[in-house]
């Protein structure tokens, strides 16, 4: 079913205004999510054939539920077209460069689709907030990123950025969550610890953000991140209804009959993995 003529879940009430917000039930979720896979599947198609660039920026607050975001768009498509980028900390080499550069060898060819982890973003964000720049160098940033940006646009590429929102109260409640599941503890890092006690600054460096770079051709998309189920249909709703696309018809695969002789295990004495399930 095409994307376009999907209709969403009802989140409206009888005034028409937004409807209190509740946790999306699993069942739905899932519901919601394998049509929004099959439609990211007919996307990269498109992509593929028409040679399109896509480049996706997703930033936020520590906790907003980027990662999770991202895995849902890419766990059903192909890791050679849609390419995950999340960089380290800049190399003392990279510190000397063109402060885009490291980003620009990122960016996507033809028939690719390149998601950013964090972007060049971080020095309107942590690096401003944090002073691992200075002011000056925060400030030309803002006024070198509408170019650059248009720059991208202008070459053919198709660039969306995503800003996803969380309040205090959720912030917390997920980062000490970090603390006490196993899973999640290498996502808590010194930094974030410093970040949480600068929730003030990182508004302000947001918003100086939004108003530098909110461009008519690069412009920003914020979603609320509250309900992590909501936000992962919300924005890869939107992201299929951005891109423009058609679904392509797939050949019909029939596999035949095949001869296969008696199986034999090898002979080799190979090292088997121990069955402790």
């Amino acid at each position: 079913m095409s994307q376009k003529n999907r209709k969403p879940a009802d989140r409206k009430n009888s005034d028409g205004n937004e409807a209190n917000p509740e946790s999306l039930g699993r069942k739905h979720y899932k519901k919601e999510l394998k049509q929004l896979h099959i439609e990211l599947v007919n996307l990269q198609r498109w992509v593929v054939q028409k040679g399109l660039k896509v480049c996706i920026v997703f930033e936020g607050r520590d906790g907003a539920g980027k990662g999770g975001v991202i895995k849902a768009i890419t766990e059903r498509v192909s890791p050679r077209i849609f390419r995950v980028v999340a960089l380290p900390a800049p190399t003392e080499r990279e510190k000397t460069q063109l402060y885009f550069q490291r980003y620009i060898k990122h960016f996507p060819a033809a028939g690719e689709v390149v998601i950013f982890d964090r972007s060049w973003y971080n020095r309107a964000g942590i690096e401003r907030v944090m002073s691992f720049c200075t002011e000056a160098e925060a400030e030309n940033f803002l006024l070198q990123v509408p170019l650059m940006e248009r720059a991208m646009v202008d070459s053919g590429m198709i660039l969306l950025k995503y800003w996803l929102e969380v309040g205090p109260e959720e912030q917390q409640r997920r980062l000490e969550d970090r603390v006490d599941d196993g899973r999640k503890t290498w996502k808590l890092s010194p930094m974030d610890l410093k970040s949480y006690h600068r929730w003030d600054d990182y508004t302000l460096a947001r918003d100086a953000m939004f108003v530098a770079s909110d461009s008519e051709w690069a412009p920003w998309h914020a979603a609320k991140s509250e309900d992590k189920r909501r936000v992962r249909l919300n924005v890869i709703s939107h992201l299929l209804g951005s891109v423009p696309y058609k679904e392509l018809p797939v050949p019909r695969v029939k596999l035949g009959k095949r001869k296969v002789d008696k199986f034999e295990p090898t002979i080799h004495p190979v090292k088997y993995v121990p069955e402790r399930y």
